[in-house]
């Protein structure tokens, strides 16, 4: 059989990524090479992401190469994934998620607790949902937008431009940064974002059946999945990319799957919340229900709000 062909960005969290997909490949037998493609995101690090276009802002060019057929397969992190995939293109596995949580790492030993007002914080991140909830839950905290690979953002935290930063525990895990997390933070007030802490993997309908059946048992992590599927319909009927400061954990307890989220006003003025629970086969309906909850309470408007400031 042929060496699966496998796209990636060429960051070294996104090279992590593939290695990490092309291992549980060679576990079932299969050869793989891993294909670097640079991607508008990037290219473009002077902008914030909601700036540049949400949707497809580091999937377009991966896809562009799955469609000539370049590459047979593309990996992502499933938080940026668009929730509408360009027709002919599907996402067919998602790896066994990593923690979920929000974490805060920083050069400093020292790191105050995000409650106490009396001392100032300046955190670094460019999500924003992340700013949404810090200004919902910690209105005292400052933030300042940091871009760029992970490396360049704690390069730039240690310049000064901020005093710690925000990110997604899975990435600064699978970097070996763990020695500078400071603070774990609850997902009681931080849910993530729609797939944080997976890998997804994409491809284009050209993909030969057979070879499309082997790559999806060998990568897809059946309870992640569901997981995912649930979230990913949520974001899809509000119609959200990875700029909306919208939220969603999907979590297993037993054979229940419950499915928690909302939404944000940028200003953290405003936070939406829902909750339902249900079977594995009710993964997308459940989605569906949490985002359709979420509009009826005011979610519609807000959205409007959210487009026209992000597009201002």
């Amino acid at each position: 059989m042929k060496s699966i062909r496998i796209g990636t960005r060429g960051s070294k969290l996104a090279l992590f990524q593939a290695n990490y997909v092309a291992d549980l490949l060679n576990k079932n037998g299969l050869s793989t090479t891993i294909i670097p493609i640079e991607t508008k995101g990037d290219k473009v690090l002077d902008v914030s992401i909601s700036k540049i276009g949400s949707k497809g802002v580091f999937t377009e060019e991966l896809e562009a190469k799955l469609a000539i057929g370049e590459i047979d397969i593309a990996v992502h992190s499933a938080k940026d994934l668009p929730s509408h995939l360009p027709d002919g293109f599907e996402t067919i596995a998602f790896t066994e998620r990593e923690k979920v949580n929000d974490i805060i790492i920083s050069h400093k030993d020292d790191f105050p607790d995000l409650a106490d007002t009396s001392k100032p914080i300046v955190l670094g991140t460019s999500a924003t949902r992340r700013v949404a909830t810090l200004k919902y839950f910690y209105p005292h905290v400052k933030t300042v937008d940091v871009r760029g690979n992970l490396q360049t953002r704690v390069g730039k935290m240690e310049s000064g431009i901020c005093d710690g930063l925000l990110l997604a525990y899975a990435g600064v895990h699978r970097m070996g940064y763990d020695n500078l997390i400071r603070k774990e933070l609850p997902i009681t007030e931080f849910i993530p974002a729609v797939g944080q802490g997976s890998i997804g993997v994409e491809i284009h309908e050209g993909l030969d059946p057979s070879l499309k059946t082997i790559i999806e048992s060998a990568v897809n992590h059946p309870r992640s999945a569901a997981c995912l599927k649930a979230e990913r319909s949520f974001l899809r009927i509000l119609e959200g990319g990875c700029s909306i400061p919208a939220f969603a954990l999907a979590q297993w307890e037993g054979d229940t799957l419950t499915l928690e989220g909302g939404l944000m006003q940028i200003d953290g003025k405003e936070r939406l919340f829902a909750s339902f629970s249900g079977k594995e086969e009710d993964a997308v309906s459940l989605g569906e229900k949490l985002a359709e909850n979420i509009k009826s309470q005011g979610g519609d408007q807000l959205l409007k709000e959210i487009k026209q400031r992000l597009n201002g």
